[in-house]
């Protein structure tokens, strides 16, 4: 049976609610913080300065940018109600917002930065709830892309960390470093199958700077400066709510780097559910949801201050590939190393003093793994030629446009600083083809009505109204009523749906694609995962009813695809169902 489910990690040795011990919680949230304190404190100090802003107001914007990825790190990792994902999740400072922050403090001053961050953010959270709406065009096929694309456009960045050297430095100080760094980290993921396995990235990080000390890489100046604790002058410039024209003319471009962060977040979220479970399950898209309007939040709150967006990175898959650890847990002790790092002037220096050939490593080893991750997201969806096209050509333009080899010369302003990004470029490419893709698709036959067991008749008419239109024999309009009874009995399943007080809508649609018939419910969100059970049926019959156990076994059995969907406000459940044999598949 076809399945969304990823395939899961035998290696795993903790699951999102299992707990790790404390000092092995901490250190893994101290892995994750070095790049999430490295963004927080350089992508707000190029933006704020290249407007002309005072050091107070850069020493402000980075203080409240590691505090906010502090909060959201923990929200995401707990989850409250609809806020947070439940997984291990790793915020940053949005590098897509640099060019946009720039402008907006050039033309409009702080305020006006401050309510543009603040716009788009509620603009993120209220889409974070309906994403089910979306569902058609943010597949899998576009967050595989985009994760594809994430490498292409920190790589040149991550490289370029590579010459990051003292000028009395010898030439030989950056390729020994590298080299000592990376070795360490993947002789010890390679070869260790123990605990050691899960301090790996830290100890090659040692490793490199201690080979790097005596080379003349380190300069621990910053770090015998800064203080102990200290928390800036605060520098808030309150919102600027006139909605004057500038605002106007920057929100578009707001709302659209938002865009770009809300897929960010979609496909790590996608990204650390592949890794998380020891046995296959099913992309639970609210929790998607839940890390969209999670960002959202922190981003509201970061605007709120006077600081920039926040992102999402997907270097918590690449971590948890290497570790075997994606504990909730480690979530939570990154956000309580951010909050204290926001605090604590000398921990920042601390990471900020790292050889740059070190860190570029250490990144180069967790980007490296990312891309592997996207291409199992690719493929877990079923690659047919259309999805393939659509994969392939927005991946290769999004390299194009990265390394400014499509119509460089003719882009200018904020379509070159936009465009000039490969992930963005090519996530809207993707977007834009899976988009086309969907509208050119024969209209599917559709039915409305209350998910109660008395729909099941009309249900069954409408199929078999279906399956006339589309010509299908009477072997096949016999089996797609008998699949959508068993549907319909799976889902008045979900929560005890026969007696809810209340009725639920019930969407029915049904179209034909490539010889099969694909009929899709659509209802109001029930419990377990379907695609889930179906999966783990054998192994849990004993926790489920009879009656239950029978309809997933015959819906297994009549259908040759289950997919599960659930959002915060909808179930969707597909189901793809060939021909008996000897039945035509034309047509």
């Amino acid at each position: 049976m076809d399945s969304d489910s990823p395939p899961g990690s035998q290696r795993l040795r903790y699951e999102p609610g299992e707990r790790p011990p404390l000092p092995l919680a901490l250190g893994q949230g101290v892995q994750f913080a070095i790049t999430t304190i490295v963004l927080a404190v350089l992508i707000p100090t190029i933006s704020f300065r290249a407007a002309g802003a005072a050091d107070a107001m850069v020493a402000w914007a980075v203080f409240v940018s590691v505090l906010a990825c502090g909060v959201v790190a923990t929200l995401q990792a707990v989850r409250l109600g609809q806020f947070g994902a439940g997984f291990l999740m790793v915020p940053a400072v949005s590098s897509a917002a640099i060019a946009v922050t720039t402008e907006a403090l050039t033309q409009g001053g702080p305020a006006m930065l401050a309510t543009l961050v603040v716009t788009a953010a509620l603009f993120q959270m209220g889409c974070s709830t309906r994403l089910s709406l979306l569902r058609k065009i943010l597949t899998p096929i576009v967050s595989g892309t985009v994760l594809l694309l994430i490498p292409v456009s920190v790589m040149p960045i991550v490289f370029g960390m590579l010459d990051r050297v003292p000028e009395a430095a010898p030439a030989s100080a950056a390729p020994v470093a590298a080299l000592v760094t990376l070795f360490v980290i993947c002789g010890i993921t390679l070869q260790a199958t123990g605990t050691l396995r899960l301090w790996a990235p830290i100890i090659g990080v040692a490793a490199g700077s201690a080979v790097a000390w005596p080379l003349g890489l380190v300069d621990l100046r910053g770090l015998a400066e800064a203080s102990w604790f200290a928390i800036p002058s605060p520098e808030w410039p309150g919102l600027d709510l006139g909605f004057g024209s500038i605002y106007w003319s920057l929100l578009p471009a707001f709302l659209f780097v938002t865009l770009v962060t809300s897929l960010q977040a979609i496909s790590s979220a996608v990204a650390i559910q592949g890794v998380s479970w020891r046995r296959p399950q099913a992309v639970d898209f609210r929790a998607v949801g839940g890390a969209v309007s999670a960002n959202g939040l922190g981003s509201l709150l970061s605007g709120v201050a006077g600081a920039m967006p926040l992102s999402t990175l997907s270097l918590g898959a690449s971590m948890a590939e290497i570790t075997g650890i994606a504990a909730r847990a480690v979530g939570v002790a990154l956000g309580a190393v951010l909050m204290i790092a926001s605090l604590v002037p000398k921990m920042r220096a601390l990471i900020l003093a790292i050889p740059g050939p070190v860190l570029a490593t250490y990144l180069t080893v967790l980007v490296a793994l990312l891309f592997v991750v996207g291409i199992k997201v690719v493929f877990r969806d079923g690659l047919d030629y259309r999805k393939g096209l659509i994969v392939g050509v927005a991946f290769w333009v999004g390299v194009g446009f990265e390394n400014d080899l499509i119509f460089a010369d003719q882009l200018s302003g904020f379509a070159a600083v936009l465009l000039g990004n490969g992930m963005t470029a090519g996530g809207l490419l993707a977007l834009l083809l899976t988009g086309l893709t969907t509208l050119a698709a024969p209209r599917p036959h559709r039915l409305r009505t209350n998910l109660v067991l008395a729909a099941g008749e009309e249900i069954r008419d409408f199929l078999a109204a279906f399956a006339s239109s589309t010509r299908f024999g009477q072997a096949m309009a016999d089996r797609l009523d008998a699949v959508s009874e068993e549907a319909l009995l799976t889902l008045l399943a979900q929560e005890g749906a026969r007696n809810a007080p209340t009725k639920r809508r019930l969407i029915v649609t049904a179209r034909r694609e490539r010889g099969g018939a694909v009929l899709e419910f659509v209802a109001s969100t029930g419990g377990a995962n379907v695609q889930d059970r179906i999966a783990l049926l054998t192994e849990h019959a004993d926790e489920t009813s009879i009656e239950e156990e029978v309809s997933l076994r015959l819906l297994r059995h009549l259908s040759s695809s289950v997919r599960h969907a659930q959002y915060h406000d909808t179930d969707v459940v597909t189901i793809r169902v060939e021909p008996p044999a000897g039945e035509s598949r034309t047509g």
